[in-house]
Formats: C-alpha cells, sequence, structure tokens
C-alpha cells in the first residue's frame, strides 16, 4: 500500500459521555480495518499511542501502518516509536534524572531562558522504596529503627528529593516508607485509563527499575528502561523499540486446593525461560485467566524478567475494574476506564475466544497440574517441586559447582557445627535455613499468600511450633495496606511470635539488604564451609545476592518461608517428616497447619477492604516524621553544595552553546579499551559496592571519608565524580590490552597499566580524544543510564564495535557518542588494528543516518564502518550534543 503523509485515515476523534461530561478519544474501531481485530491487545495499545500522538516527525504515517502490519512485521526487526503516558522512577535510578532536571534549569538560565520550562512533560512519579535491616529483625522497633538508619545513611539524597517534589511540576515523590515502588504502582498510582485536557487513552508507561513489568497484571502495558530514555520520555520524546513477537500464554483449568498464586509464578518462569521468550511480549489469555485475582496476574508479571520476556501482559477485565473498586478507586473513574476500554476494543472477555487474537506463538497450561513448589538454589527459574525439595538438595551437594551444585565431598555432606546464640547452644548442618524472609512486592501485593502466611503461623503458634532464635526472620511488606490487613485479621502477633516483625517498607532481603548474620552464625557456616540456606518470597536469588554466606537461596510462597523457617532446614520430606512438635510431643505435620483456600479466601473478603487502600493512600505523600522534619530548599534552582559527595551538578552542560554547534570529527584519539564480544552494562556501569583499592573509594578517602561511609554506588548515583570513577571498575572486565579480567587499561603513549578512570584522566588532562574498540553485541543486558554518561565523562567520543545492543546504542547517541559499525564480516583483527594506533573519524556535517565514513589510522590505514545513527531522530539528537542537549535548545527556541 502506498503511504502518506495524511493521518486522517487512522485520526478518528470522537466524542464519549461519562458522568454528564464529554471527553475525546482516538476510536481505534472506525479505523475499519481486519488487521486491528488479530492484533494483540497489548499491540492495540501501542497503535493508539502512535496515532495520537503522531506528529510526522517522532512518529510518521509509516510507523502507524507498520504497527498495523503486525502480523507481517514482527517477523522483520521493524522499530517503530513509542510514548508512555507516564514514567516511574525507583529512587536510586530517579535521583540522577533529577539531578539532571536541575542542571538543565541551570544551563537555560545560564543560556537566557526560563529555567522553570523545565519540567516533566509526561507524568513522573518518583517512590523512595530502597531500605535496609539491620541486626534487629526479631524485635518490636526494628521498623524504628531500620528507618532511622535509612534516613542517616540517606538524608542528603532524600532532601535533594524533597527539593524536586516541590519544585518540578508533574513529578510525584512519594517518600521513604511508603512501600515498594512497584505495589504502590499497582495499588495507587496507576490511572489504568489517562484523562489530560479531557483527552481518553490508555494508561502506558516505562519505569527505572525491570521489575516495572509488575503493573501489566493490571492491564498496563510498561516495561523497566535506562536512566536516559526515561529521561527522555519525561521531556516528551518518543523511544524506539522493535515491534515484538506476541507470545499468546494460554491458561487452563483451577488451581489445586494446596497450590498458591507464588507456586503459578514459579512454574510459569521455568516453562517460559525453557522455551525462550528474550525481547518478546508474553500475552496471556484463556479461561483460566479469568480464575486469577489482579494479585495473582501481578504476581506472575512481576516476574517477567526472571523469565526474559520485555512485558507479561494481562488484558483489561471486569476482575481489573473489581480491584479498582477493591483499592479505593472513584465509581466514576471505574466507569471511564470501562467505557472508554470498550468503545475502543480495548476490553476483554477472557471466555469468548471469538475475542482471542492472533499470536506468533501459543503456549498452553492447565493450572490444575501446578504443584507447591520453590526455585532455587542460584537462578529463579529452577524450580523445584516440595515433593523432591530433600532429595533435590541433595542432589545439589552432590553436583559439580554450578547452578544446581556445590560439589561438597561424601565424607563433608554430614558434618554439624555447634555454636551458641544468646547463651544457647544449636547445630548448624548443610541445608540450615539461616535467612528467612517475607519480602519483595512479587508476593507482598497478594493477600491470598500473606493472608495465608498469617493463618499458617496462627496454627503453627497454637500447635506451640517455634523459630529457633537464630533464624534472621522477616517481614518487609510492600505497603501499608498490607500491614493494616494482617493486624486487622488478627495473625500479626502470631508471625511475630514467629519472628517475622515488620521491619521496613521497601526492597529488602530480595535486593540484598538483609542485614548481617549474627556473629556465632556466621562464624560457624564459615567453620564447617556449609551450604547454609535463605528462603525467600522475592524474585531473584543469584549467588551472593541475598547474603555472602548463604550460598543456596530458595524462592517461595510466605506460607513457604514460615514453614522452612519451622523446620531449620531445606532437607527435609514434608510428606513424611514432621515439621516439629507440638506442646504435648506429637509430632506436627505441615499438611496440619497449612490452611485451606477457603479460609484464605474468607479472610481476605472480610478484611481486605477499600477503605484501607483510601486510609493509607490518603496522605502518602506526607511521609513520616523524619521526612517532615526535612528542610528542602524552596528555590527553583537546586542550590548545590561544592562539598556534597552524594549530590553535584553534573558537568553535560557546562560547555553547551545556545547556537548548535558545528558537527566536526574527532582527531588522533587513542583507544582507551579494546574489547571483545558481548561487554555488558553490568562491564561498564558502576554497580553494587564500592571496592576499597577504587578510584571511587580514592576519591571519597581524600574527601575524608572512611570505608564504613562509602556506601555503595546506587546511593551516590546523584554524584558524577563517584559515577565516573566507577565506569568501567569492574572486576570482570576483560581488555585487550590486559589479557585478563581486571579494571585495568593501558596508557599508550607511557605504557602504563591504570586503573580505567585513572587512565581516562590522564588523556584528558594531555588534551587527547578517546574511542572504544568492541566486539559483538556491545551494551548487551539490562539498559543503564551511566553505561553511556561514565564513558562521555571520561572523554570517550565514539565506539567501534561489530554489532550493538539496540537500547544502549540508543543511549550512546543520547550522550552525544557515535556509534560506529564494522561493515560485515570485518573485525579489528581481520582490519589489522591492535587498538594501540591513533584513529581519526571525519564525520561532514551534512551526515546521514547509516551512512559509511572513513576511520583513518596513524600508520595510512583506512577503513570504513556505519555510522549507526538509525533513524532522522537520532542524528537530530547527535548534531545537539546528546537528547538533553536538544531539549534544552527547543526550549530556548
Amino acid at each position: 500500500m502506498a503511504l502518506s503523509d495524511d493521518c486522517s485515515k487512522y485520526r478518528h476523534e470522537k466524542l464519549i459521555d461519562i458522568g454528564g461530561k464529554s471527553f475525546k478519544y482516538f476510536d481505534l474501531l472506525s479505523i475499519n480495518d481486519p488487521r486491528y481485530d488479530e492484533l494483540p491487545f497489548s499491540i492495540r495499545v501501542l497503535l493508539e499511542s502512535a496515532i495520537r500522538n503522531y506528529d510526522d516527525f517522532h512518529i510518521k504515517v509509516k510507523d502507524i501502518e507498520n504497527i498495523l502490519n503486525w502480523k507481517e512485521n514482527q517477523l522483520k526487526s521493524v522499530e517503530v516509536p513509542f510514548k508512555p503516558a507516564r514514567v516511574i522512577l525507583q529512587d536510586f535510578t530517579g535521583v540522577p534524572a533529577v539531578v539532571d532536571f536541575a542542571a538543565m534549569r541551570d544551563a537555560v538560565k545560564r543560556l537566557g531562558g526560563d529555567p522553570e520550562k523545565i519540567n516533566p512533560v509526561v507524568p513522573a512519579d518518583l517512590v523512595i522504596d530502597h531500605s535496609v535491616q539491620v541486626d534487629v529483625s526479631r524485635s518490636s522497633d526494628a521498623l524504628r529503627k531500620n528507618q532511622e538508619i535509612e534516613f542517616e545513611r540517606n538524608k542528603e539524597r532524600f532532601l535533594f528529593l524533597k527539593w524536586g517534589a516541590k519544585a518540578f511540576k508533574n513529578m510525584l515523590i512519594v517518600p521513604p516508607g511508603s512501600g515498594i515502588v512497584h505495589q504502590v504502582n499497582l495499588e495507587y498510582l496507576a490511572r489504568v485509563v489517562f484523562e489530560s485536557e479531557d483527552v481518553l487513552y490508555p494508561d502506558s508507561l516505562v519505569g527505572t527499575d525491570s521489575h516495572t513489568t509488575m503493573i501489566n497484571g493490571l492491564g498496563i502495558v510498561g516495561w523497566g528502561v535506562g536512566g536516559i530514555e526515561a529521561e527522555a520520555v519525561m521531556l516528551g520524546q518518543a523511544i524506539s523499540m522493535v515491534l515484538p513477537k506476541v507470545i499468546g500464554y494460554k491458561l487452563t483449568g483451577k488451581m489445586n486446593a494446596l497450590a498458591t498464586s507464588t507456586d503459578v509464578v514459579l512454574t510459569i518462569t521455568k516453562h517460559l525461560r525453557q522455551i525462550g521468550v528474550v525481547g518478546k511480549f508474553v500475552e496471556f489469555f484463556g479461561p483460566g485467566v479469568s480464575q486469577l485475582s489482579i494479585a495473582d496476574r501481578a504476581t506472575i508479571a512481576n516476574m517477567c524478567p526472571e523469565y526474559g520476556a520485555t512485558i507479561g501482559y494481562f488484558a483489561i477485565d471486569t476482575v481489573s475494574l473489581q480491584y479498582m473498586k477493591q483499592t479505593g478507586r472513584q465509581d466514576t473513574k471505574i466507569e471511564m476506564v470501562e467505557k472508554y476500554l470498550r468503545a475502543n476494543g480495548l476490553f476483554r472477555n477472557f471466555d469468548d475466544t471469538k475475542q482471542d487474537p492472533v499470536y506468533s506463538e501459543v503456549i498452553e497450561l492447565d493450572l490444575s497440574t501446578v504443584m507447591s513448589c520453590l526455585s532455587g538454589p542460584k537462578r529463579p527459574h529452577d524450580k523445584v517441586d516440595v515433593v523432591t525439595m530433600k532429595e533435590d538438595f541433595q542432589k545439589c551437594l552432590n553436583n559439580p559447582v554450578g547452578f544446581k551444585g556445590f560439589n561438597i565431598a561424601p565424607d563433608k555432606q554430614s558434618k554439624s557445627v555447634p555454636f551458641v546464640y544468646e547463651n544457647e547452644e544449636f547445630v548448624l548442618n548443610h541445608g540450615s535455613v539461616v535467612i528467612a524472609a517475607i519480602t519483595s512486592c512479587t508476593n507482598t501485593s497478594n493477600p491470598s499468600v500473606m493472608l495465608g502466611a498469617g493463618l499458617l503461623a496462627k496454627k503453627a503458634v497454637e500447635k506451640g511450633l517455634i523459630v529457633k532464635p537464630y533464624v534472621k526472620t522477616s517481614l518487609s511488606p510492600g505497603s501499608g495496606v498490607v500491614t493494616y490487613y494482617l493486624k486487622e485479621s488478627g495473625v500479626i502477633p502470631y508471625l511475630e511470635s514467629l519472628g517475622f516483625n515488620v521491619v521496613g517498607y521497601g526492597c529488602m532481603t530480595c535486593i540484598g539488604n538483609s542485614g548481617p548474620l549474627p556473629e556465632s552464625v556466621g562464624q560457624a557456616i564459615e567453620k564447617g564451609d556449609l551450604v547454609a540456606c535463605g528462603v525467600l518470597s522475592g524474585n531473584r536469588n543469584f549467588e551472593g545476592r541475598i547474603h555472602p554466606l548463604t550460598r543456596a537461596n530458595y524462592l517461595a510462597s510466605p506460607l513457604l518461608v514460615i514453614a522452612y523457617a519451622i523446620a531449620g532446614r531445606v532437607s527435609i520430606d514434608f510428606e513424611t517428616e514432621p515439621i516439629g512438635v507440638d506442646a504435648d510431643g506429637k509430632n506436627v505435620f505441615l499438611r496440619d497447619i497449612w490452611p485451606s483456600r477457603e479460609e484464605v479466601q474468607e479472610v481476605e473478603r472480610q478484611y481486605v477492604i477499600p477503605a484501607m487502600f483510601k486510609e493509607v493512600y490518603a496522605n502518602i505523600t506526607n511521609g513520616n516524621e523524619s521526612w517532615r522534619s526535612l528542610d528542602a530548599p524552596d528555590a527553583k534552582l537546586y542550590p548545590w553544595d561544592s562539598s556534597s559527595t552524594y549530590i553535584q551538578s553534573p558537568p553535560f552542560f557546562e560547555k553547551m552553546t545556545k547556537d548548535l554547534p558545528s558537527v566536526g570529527g574527532v582527531e588522533n584519539a587513542w583507544a582507551l579499551l579494546n574489547l571483545g564480544d558481548s561487554v555488558t552494562t553490568d562491564h561498564i556501569s558502576p554497580a553494587g559496592s564500592i571496592a576499597r583499592n577504587s578510584p571511587a573509594a580514592r576519591y571519597l578517602a581524600s574527601r575524608g571519608l572512611t570505608p564504613r561511609q562509602f556506601n555503595s554506588y546506587g546511593s551516590r548515583r546523584g554524584n558524577d565524580a563517584i559515577m565516573a570513577r566507577g565506569t568501567f571498575a569492574n572486576i570482570r572486565l576483560v581488555n585487550k590490552f590486559i589479557g585478563k579480567a581486571a579494571p585495568k587499561t593501558v596508557h599508550i603513549p607511557s605504557g602504563d597499566v591504570m586503573d580505567v578512570f585513572d587512565a581516562a584522566h590522564r588523556y584528558q588532562s594531555e588534551g587527547a580524544s578517546l574511542i572504544i574498540l568492541s566486539g559483538k553485541d556491545y551494551g548487551s543486558g539490562s539498559s543503564r543510564d551511566w553505561a553511556a554518561k561514565g564513558p562521555w565523562m571520561q572523554g570517550v567520543k565514539a565506539v567501534i564495535a561489530e554489532s550493538y545492543e539496540r537500547i544502549h546504542r540508543s543511549n550512546l547517541v543520547g550522550m552525544g557518542i557515535i556509534p560506529l559499525q564494522y561493515l560485515t564480516g570485518q573485525t579489528a583483527e581481520s582490519l589489522g588494528l591492535t587498538g594501540k594506533e591513533k584513529y581519526t573519524l571525519s564525520i561532514p556535517d551534512n551526515v546521514q543516518a547509516g551512512q559509511k565514513i572513513n576511520v583513518q589510522v596513524d600508520d595510512n590505514k583506512t577503513f570504513e564502518v556505519i555510522v549507526r545513527f538509525d533513524t532522522d531522530v537520532e542524528l537530530t539528537y547527535f548534531k545537539h550534543g546528546g537528547i538533553l542537549n536538544y531539549m534544552i535548545r527547543q526550549m530556548l527556541s
């Protein structure tokens, strides 16, 4: 079909009356194209966004046609633009966005414009949700002490964010202690259908955390992105994405009486990981979906990063509307959602097969086949049925070291190590549980498993069962609503009796904020070289993540977390072995204390009510007393503190001019690094703790800080001086100049081996430009803003690679770094490059997307590369020196 610049055939504006008021919307059914009826519901959301935001620059007619023709284009790696309705920011990853916006205001003022024009165009919600655990998890004041430590460590960061809440329009900041970002998003922030200037459209979002996908359970299309992409969306720009394949995952049947939603999640996670869905959408359908609550669906969607898909989507249906009512949304809002979605062919009846769209592939799961299970000991998709857990753990002891093995010699497998804790002697063995945590948004969003855990605790306590005092137990709800209904239903005292005290409202054990084990426990584990265990209701259990001393970590439902805590070991067969003994010395089995589904549902009906959600969220932005006492500046420009080691104005705009600079080239550049294939953003980005021998540590020490005050790279994401020093600081980085894994490189003129940052700094002091050489899939992995910002800070002007991960390539362009690609079949080796030459890149002022240019090497050798600006929009961003510079000049004009 011939394309036209006229978009009228797709844009049909209509009016809809809701509550006596008229709203406008873009009617997809009026396109009157049979291809629309075949589109998966998630793709229909992309189509609506393209039609509504058409501007013939970011979004053209061909983009709309490409999405409408999804059935054919899903196989062709076609790129399409997408403008989400909003952005959600998690505090560690959200701080840099607020920092950049504050710095943009400074730049606009310096260049003679109105700094207050720098505000999010697209609504931005930032939730401060990270928390800590200290060694008080079984005390009644654990919550207070943890929150005090959180404020002590992060007061400066919180103060800055509180300023941002006042300074920027269209930005909402949810204070610490309110809940986990994804659960707060589900229960409170989600709009489901947006209304802006009397125009209705589907809620959609991107977020700066991979588990943004939890919101897919409520029928909202959204996924995690890097900070640069998030900032671009906030400024009203489209993001580029490959039109994905959509896997239809058909659910049939009903869950058996003993299975929980967590068991369904772990089963699906293993299934989809085996099939392979990386880069694809997964859309759930079939009559089994109707059996799942929104909390169940959100639990499945939350695990999307673990099974590898971009989204795990459940279209909106009557259950979605019921959830909106349950969580306190207004009746008029619910009416708006239903009327708009039905009018636009976006409302789903999972029992009506006539509504089933075309999918790239269909996979099926009968819910009745799901059994109680865990996943582990090192990956979230290694499912283990509870009935085979004892046998599986034994195999793991025997197996060679790997995802399912520890290679413990047979003569050491029965080793016992006695130790003393609180004046009482205990014994640890392989398989002993030392951490048991009900944690993370994956499960705490789900009343059925949380109340199930409470009822199990009640039955256990009534039987006289206990959890040994050395086991680090904790309960970190995803929102205050969870605590509310646990208290109202009367199960909190029983949870506390077993040591499951509320210790905070944030990402805790699941992300590694588990706090220290008792000293004697740690010594016993190390003395016996024991495979000690953590059991948690989280979503990630990668090796070393939960705690350095728990080599085996299992994901499980909150009920099973408590069960294994009581048992004290994972090497138990619950079918044949008692979980403990009662006050009369009689054996108690897990089946004796496991609550029935009917019991749980009755308590949920009685106690999880709209009034709770309304009360908890009525004053959520006010925060606790510590937050309210923070005296944030009122100025529209942030008063930067030059002595701060947490928040600094980045140098991105210091040399920026009002007028567009000439493109220019790169002359006589040295290669900072010569890298191989599959260098990921984890190799590039600053992450984790700050090593004591690193450039970042030396910087902090020079500012008078001791190692215990270093904190982490995540907490210091608002300080470019730290982040630049942490770029390429990964100990697993393999640089061909060095020949082994180390965060090192060679300063080529002198031959000195140095930390990467120190070498880059030395080059900059000498006035030298820098490039990076790399192999295939440069920048693969999670998209991260500092994987592009960090190299820019180190003076990198261009990257020459064999191929790129799509998002990272886009982020490089967003920072004004030139992504260049060898011609097909060529590599640094085939061209005879050692990486120690000087490189000159000639970039013409009229450079075009995808153009070939010459690279001249200092030995008079030349070779061609492709300029990987893939669209006119990217080319425009580059000519401005990056997307943020482009936006500043747009404001000034």
